[in-house]
């Protein structure tokens, strides 16, 4: 059991999450949890919270190549004058970001 599992399986799970799959997922699902001599319930739980950290750290960090890097570095050193484009992708930005 990893490290994640055993600490979700130390929280108090006052919340609940359902869905319905079809009977081939289940069945998948059963299969692999088994295969791990886990809960279906425990399997499931692990699976989706790292799924979830999967997610939200690809949308969190930035990957960047050495010319887009020394692009990026140049432009916070030297930034340029806002002009009109500069305003509007900042006023999008501010629409879109909740803050």
């Amino acid at each position: 059991m990893t490290n994640a599992a055993r600490k979700a399986a130390q929280v108090s799970r006052d919340e609940r999450l359902g869905f319905r799959i079809d009977e081939e997922t289940k069945a998948l699902i059963e299969r692999a949890a088994q295969l791990e001599r886990r809960k279906v319930t425990d399997f499931c739980l692990t699976a989706l919270a790292e799924a979830a950290r999967r997610t939200i750290a690809e949308h969190e960090i930035l990957v960047l190549s050495d010319c887009d890097r020394t692009v990026f570095f140049d432009t916070l050193i030297n930034p340029p004058r806002a002009n009109e484009k500069l305003r509007a992708a900042l006023a999008e930005h501010a629409r879109r970001v909740a803050r």
